[in-house]
């Protein structure tokens, strides 16, 4: 398939949050206004920082790497001080330092959207988290090498999970 031939995207839908597309015989979502993300690797002392919060799509709690949505409440935010923002927010921690380790797209068969992997370095706890007050996000310090068993051990409890957790599991 030769993308350059294709007709141009047809609008479908549109909501506050998502759009839905036709392009030729493929159908697509994307979010409004062309809003990224930012996802945040976090580590301190050894451990990993998930985050574990409800999530309506897939109907259960799921577990995560903090993650934020940039320029969806400030068009001026960027990547960086949107991971500091949700950083804060959701994990209760901060950092002075963001490293962008690169752009994916999460589901590229059926979403437009592409998500910017960042490094968070030089880790320091400013406060709880547990996301505002719109949020039940609970944070879980878990060490590299256990990840593996606390994402089973999630799963037994009917927990989701983020496929960006596939970073830590050892096939």
């Amino acid at each position: 398939m030769n993308l350059d031939d294709l007709p141009p995207p047809e609008l479908m839908w549109r909501g506050k949050y998502v759009r839905a597309f036709k392009r030729a015989n493929w159908e697509y979502a994307s979010r409004t206004d062309n809003i990224g993300a930012v996802v945040i690797l976090a580590e301190i002392d050894g451990n990993v920082i998930l985050v574990e919060q409800p999530r309506v799509p897939p109907d259960c709690r799921c577990v995560e790497l903090p993650a934020g949505l940039v320029g969806d409440h400030d068009p001026a935010a960027t990547v960086e001080s949107t991971a500091v923002k949700e950083l804060e927010e959701e994990t209760g921690f901060t950092t002075e330092r963001i490293e962008r380790l690169g752009d994916f797209y999460s589901s590229p068969g059926m979403l437009s959207e592409a998500f910017t992997l960042v490094r968070a370095h030089d880790l320091r706890k400013i406060g709880d988290g547990g996301g505002d007050a719109n949020e039940d996000i609970k944070v879980h310090l878990v060490p590299r090498a256990e990840i593996p068993n606390f994402i089973e051990q999630k799963r037994a409890e009917g927990l989701g999970v983020d496929a960006k957790l596939l970073l830590f599991l050892n096939f």
